[in-house]
């Protein structure tokens, strides 16, 4: 699998991520090894998941892994911290708490660092300096090699990341920021891309195939198996099962009918070569989806299918967004 700088930094990862937020829930540890060997065979490197996975259960069964499977200087762990199970405070960026939580993921991980260790989300009850100063401390006391964000708004993201640069050698440099992005959500693409492609801060798309949605599995029906049909996901889900989304499904559906290949390989192929994209992150249920997912790796679209999709899933751009003077 080709190897991708993240952001504007040294540090390589694979051009897909393998995430695990079912890990320890819906998915055990037989089918996570089962996963992860089939992502490393495959030449991925990139592991994403965070501390409240599975209320930590994913780390622990990834740590579980590691080594007596997969080698733990073969890949590139990503973690994140920050988000709390407070119905009063759903996130937490105090320096505290996120030094606390890193340790923690640790010692479930049952590694000395992470590679990535990323802010969950914004906390808009701490002072954003403080948040990441927690970044400086992880990564100069080696418990981090890199760092990055998650969840954070255009003016978040920019702050976060001039910040950062504002005293080099002193402050860790954003690497990435993970948000979701797909053809169902290109949100990202009003301000958080052009801060982060400004910043040279790489995106880590989650979520690229919609939730599940641009495989076409949902076309017709839902199937009995998928997670639009279990009692905690289908809220997830539900979103994107609208007249909209048809209408993008059924141009992803012609464009691979015409390519020979599935819809989940062109939805997929699509949002891995966009500008600024380092790794889109796939949560495959089974080995099986994530073979599936695995053989984009042989597919670019022709530009002409790119631009139809990029047609039929236009964002609505308007006044003060990005060009806004052609408007």
């Amino acid at each position: 699998m080709e190897q991708r700088h993240l952001g504007r930094t040294g540090l390589r990862v694979s051009r897909i991520g393998l995430g695990t937020l079912t890990w320890g829930r819906d998915t055990d540890e037989h089918d996570a090894a089962d996963l992860l060997k089939t992502f490393s065979e495959a030449g991925g490197t990139l592991v994403d998941t965070a501390d409240v996975y599975g209320g930590g259960e994913a780390e622990y069964v990834l740590g579980q892994l590691v080594e007596g499977l997969v080698p733990r200087r073969d890949l590139v762990i990503a973690t994140k911290a920050g988000s709390v199970p407070d119905p009063d405070r759903r996130f937490d960026g105090s320096r505290a708490h996120l030094l606390s939580a890193l340790d923690a993921s640790l010692a479930r991980l049952g590694t000395d660092y992470v590679d990535l260790w990323q802010v969950h989300a914004f906390d808009p009850a701490t002072p954003l300096d403080e948040t990441l100063q927690a970044l400086d401390i992880a990564v100069s006391s080696g418990r981090a090699r890199y760092a990055g964000v998650s969840n954070f708004c255009g003016w978040q993201l920019a702050k976060a990341g001039t910040w950062q640069l504002a005293a080099p050698g002193i402050r860790t440099r954003l690497a990435s920021t993970q948000m979701e992005y797909s053809l169902l959500q290109r949100g990202v693409e009003r301000e958080v891309l052009p801060a982060a492609l400004d910043l040279g801060i790489g995106l880590l798309p989650s979520s690229p195939l919609g939730r599940g949605v641009l495989t076409g599995k949902y076309r017709n029906a839902t199937p009995a198996d998928s997670r639009g049909a279990s009692d905690h996901m289908a809220p997830f889900v539900a979103p994107y099962l609208d007249d909209a989304a048809t209408r993008i499904v059924d141009a992803v559906t012609t464009a691979a009918d015409g390519l020979a290949v599935t819809p989940l390989q062109v939805a997929l192929a699509w949002i891995r070569d966009r500008p600024g994209v380092a790794a889109p992150i796939i949560g495959a249920r089974n080995s099986q989806q994530l073979t599936a997912a695995l053989s984009v790796e042989a597919l670019s679209l022709p530009d002409e299918i790119c631009q139809a999709l990029d047609d039929v899933s236009a964002p609505v751009h308007r006044y003060p967004d990005q060009d806004w003077s052609t408007l």
